[in-house]
């Protein structure tokens, strides 16, 4: 049994907590957080922009730690689940891993690439894993499209256009604090950076146009460079859409053989072939966003069980899709192409 440790209890580590029910082979015995409410299980400020609606949860069966020094010197805690704000990440992991816990941490990584970087070597140097929890391929509709990609049912890629706008966050104050999270064109983008670096690569240059807003780059359109033969990828991302409209995100991936089509606003996952044909793939867990988050999560639990990074939650991958956001927030601020 894999035991484990969730250090801050905000919307995502509530979002952790109840994706965790349903694991296979682990379960969460210890919740952290500095909030004496919300260690006695009054989680009503815990609300995000999904999932259900945040309220008292039972957790007399857990321990409970208001100082993560404890949590780290317990003995029975393999896995240490770090779901708090963005700036306060390699903090958290640097200190779990050089307790010897292996650590999956929530995207992004860390703000900056240089904290990335010591996270890395962190790992490293303790020999534990370091796992960074990049939800979007464990949604079944992004499955199903880096799986086709990757073996090549329907050819080579050849183009694809992806999307995620919302509206401005309002549902907490550190969500909104640019300063915490990088803002949009991180926070929310390194979704897509992340997906992209997993399907295409790492391009060679990038191009973008966008928002700024203070120090925060809010709305972007890039165009990813990968050279001569390379696909033509480019995606819209960003917080940009009024208050009324929901979350909205898919993508168009043109292969040589079938188009694949998803958006997550009423478009199903369609594969478009060239005989003129379409079919509608049965992708499980779909409409449901904690199932994503179990599978995500049972990835980790696998990883600390075999000892093996899981492909999915590479570090390394993480600390890409951070690199490659912080060149299209230079391309949107300078007006240039960005080498990478």
């Amino acid at each position: 049994m894999i035991r484990i440790g969730i250090v801050g209890i905000g919307f995502m580590g509530r979002i952790h907590y109840l994706a965790a029910r349903h694991l296979q082979g682990a379960r969460i015995t210890a919740v952290c957080s500095r909030d004496k409410e919300k260690l006695a299980g009054d989680w009503r400020n815990t609300r995000g922009n999904f999932g259900p609606e945040p309220g008292h949860v039972d957790l007399s069966g857990l321990k409970k730690y208001e100082w993560y020094e404890d949590l780290l010197a317990d003995p029975e805690i393999d896995l240490i689940d770090v779901c708090n704000p963005t700036h306060l990440h390699p903090e958290f992991a640097i200190a779990a891993l050089k307790a010897g816990k292996h650590v999956l941490v929530e995207k992004a990584i860390a703000l900056q690439p240089e904290q990335a970087d010591a996270m890395l070597a962190a790992a490293r140097s303790a020999k534990k894993l370091l796992m960074v929890a990049h939800v979007l391929p464990f949604f079944p509709e992004f499955r199903f499209a880096a799986e086709t990609i990757r073996d090549g049912t329907y050819g080579k890629l050849v183009a694809a256009h992806f999307r995620r706008v919302i509206a401005m966050p309002d549902w907490s104050a550190e969500i909104a604090d640019a300063s915490k999270t990088g803002g949009p064109a991180v926070d929310l983008h390194v979704h897509d950076t992340h997906f992209i670096g997993l399907v295409c690569g790492v391009p060679k240059h990038v191009f973008s146009t966008g928002t700024v807003n203070g120090d925060a780059v809010n709305y972007l359109t890039t165009s990813y460079l990968y050279g001569p033969g390379g696909p033509v990828v480019t995606c819209s991302s960003g917080a940009v859409a009024s208050s009324g409209r929901p979350f909205v995100h898919g993508y168009e991936i043109y292969l040589e053989k079938a188009t694949l089509s998803y958006a997550s606003d009423g478009s199903p996952l369609t594969v478009y072939t060239n005989d003129g044909k379409s079919t509608q793939p049965t992708v499980q867990g779909g409409g449901d966003p904690l199932a994503a988050f179990t599978s995500e999560i049972q990835a980790a639990v696998e990883g600390v069980r075999t000892g093996r990074e899981p492909d999915l939650l590479s570090g390394q991958l993480a600390r890409d899709a951070l690199v490659l956001c912080y060149k299209e927030c230079e391309s949107v601020r300078t007006g240039r192409q960005v080498a990478m």
